[in-house]
């Protein structure tokens, strides 16, 4: 079980590889990093799971990905500011025995999410 993000660029059709994405825990408004990654080709944390099953806790979290800086790399001409620079993902995890997916459907101007499996 555990946790797990993957992230499409709806605008190329592609997974978003090379976006940055950093995992906080939350408690209250005060927030841990508790991980940095790159995606992989795939659109996925190249080390597999953010958290493994046995390291997962109940509570809430972040992720932030790096939406902007991703689509300037893809060479898309974006405006100043633009649009969607950092996309945060708070949500919680009420049963850390269940598995946890993140999915993140994203262009630079509109995102969406769910709880995926």
């Amino acid at each position: 079980m555990g946790l797990s993000t993957h992230v499409l660029d709806t605008m190329h059709g592609t997974p978003a590889a090379g976006m940055q994405v950093r995992l906080y825990s939350m408690q209250g408004p005060q927030r841990t990093l508790v991980k940095e990654l790159v995606l992989n080709a795939d659109g996925r944390n190249p080390d597999g799971l953010l958290y493994e099953h046995s390291a997962l806790r109940t509570g809430c979290y972040r992720l932030e990905f790096a939406v902007a800086d991703y689509f300037r790399v893809r060479g898309v001409d974006l405006p100043e500011p633009p649009f969607l620079d950092q996309v945060g993902i708070d949500f919680g995890i009420a049963d850390a025995s269940a598995h946890y997916h993140v999915p993140l459907l994203v262009s630079p101007w509109s995102y969406s999410t769910y709880r995926g499996s």
